[in-house]
């Protein structure tokens, strides 16, 4: 990943992010700031020209499923076992 994009997860308010693959399937969890918000994020990625370049780069290896409109999908977190 190019340390331009690296730069731009941290900028927006991710702490901590991991990709997990299943297949054909990615799963992206992400430790976020007090601050963040995916709409701050995707107003700073439109307007960075590397982010835009990495985006179009991995377009190539990224479908939008049938019926989504973006590729990334929010999910509710349903056990977190540190509550317990």
């Amino acid at each position: 990943m190019w340390p331009e994009v690296i730069e731009s997860i941290k900028a927006s308010g991710v702490l901590q992010m991991n990709i997990y693959r299943d297949g054909l399937s990615l799963i992206m969890v992400m430790d976020v700031d007090d601050d963040f918000t995916f709409e701050r994020k995707a107003t700073l990625d439109a307007e960075n020209p590397k982010v835009q370049e990495w985006e179009t780069l991995m377009e190539r290896f990224q479908r939008v499923g049938e019926g989504v409109n973006e590729k990334w999908q929010p999910v509710n977190n349903i056990f977190k076992l540190s509550d317990h």
